[in-house]
């Protein structure tokens, strides 16, 4: 791994931490309840897309919230900027997991795998 990918790395970890902080700061409910699943920054650390759990929001909650969010980030730049000490702070773009909805139909789908293969293994074992 190459300094500037430990260096990317470091910057992803400490918004990860401090964004739900600066949820908690701004007045409207269903940002302040948004958890941050995942952020992942440009090569040079200008722009970072942060991936959000959605699972207590609904489709039109979610569209809401990524319109307020778009509106606040200049807010949420200042406050990383200034709790980290930063020179400058990247250029949020929100985004919500679907990551977690994903790994679940695919458990979802080898536990249909499994009970299905399982009395075909079990009869052949039994004759």
């Amino acid at each position: 791994m190459t300094a500037e990918e430990i260096k990317r790395h470091r910057v992803e970890s400490i918004l990860k931490e401090i964004l739900p902080e600066a949820f908690a700061g701004l007045g409207d409910e269903r940002i302040r309840g948004l958890s941050v699943t995942e952020v992942k920054c440009s090569r040079g650390r200008s722009n970072a897309k942060v991936y959000l759990d959605k699972s207590f929001l609904n489709e039109k909650e979610q569209g809401e919230a990524l319109r307020q969010l778009r509106k606040v980030g200049a807010y949420l730049q200042n406050h990383c900027k200034q709790s980290e000490g930063w020179f400058k702070a990247p250029i949020f773009t929100f985004e919500f997991d679907y990551q977690l909805e994903q790994v679940s139909r695919i458990e979802d789908l080898f536990k249909q795998i499994e009970g299905r293969t399982k009395p075909k293994e079990d009869s052949q074992y039994e004759s």
